[in-house]
């Protein structure tokens, strides 16, 4: 039949990808364009429910679309990384744009929705992971949220909320 490394190499070249950003020099991950019910999510997803090469637990289950290309990445640093412009945060008189894409059902939520939901879609009831909140400000106008953490008996102000102990 076929050797594994023809194969290999028909699925490499069929697929676009270049066999040298596979070596141990090139540390930077190639980017992966999905859909979910029809919506493309850039950036670096790693499988078909939005989890990407930063974020990939469980939980990480969503994608954001972000204000200034009005595109749907699964994170912050997966824009940064692939898009040619800087990123805007949706402003609070657009919390009622859908601007969030849930990976398990593919469901479109408002901002606010989102916000709202308790972490849990509410159309499919897929849960979502909690930590997002501490990095909202990065995509929302929303103010930054603070943890206060102990090091050695000292109090320190660190930037998570103080709810996540």
């Amino acid at each position: 039949m076929y050797r594994t490394s023809d194969v290999a190499f028909l699925l490499f070249f069929l697929l676009g990808v270049n066999i040298k950003s596979h070596s141990q020099n090139e540390a930077k991950p190639l980017f992966n364009i999905i859909e979910i019910e029809g919506i493309t999510v850039f950036g670096k997803s790693i499988d078909n429910q939005t989890r990407c090469v930063h974020w990939h637990s469980a939980l990480d289950v969503i994608a954001i679309k972000f204000k200034c290309c009005d595109k749907y990445y699964p994170c912050f640093s997966c824009h940064e990384e692939e898009a040619d412009h800087p990123h805007q945060v949706w402003p609070k008189n657009e919390f009622d744009q859908k601007a969030i894409l849930c990976g398990v059902g593919g469901h479109e939520l408002t901002i606010q929705e989102y916000m709202d939901s308790n972490n849990t879609c509410p159309k499919c009831d897929a849960n979502f992971n909690p930590g997002c909140s501490n990095h909202y400000h990065l995509y929302f106008d929303v103010p930054e949220k603070r943890k206060e953490v102990a090091y050695f008996g000292m109090r320190s102000l660190g930037k998570i909320d103080k709810k996540s102990f």
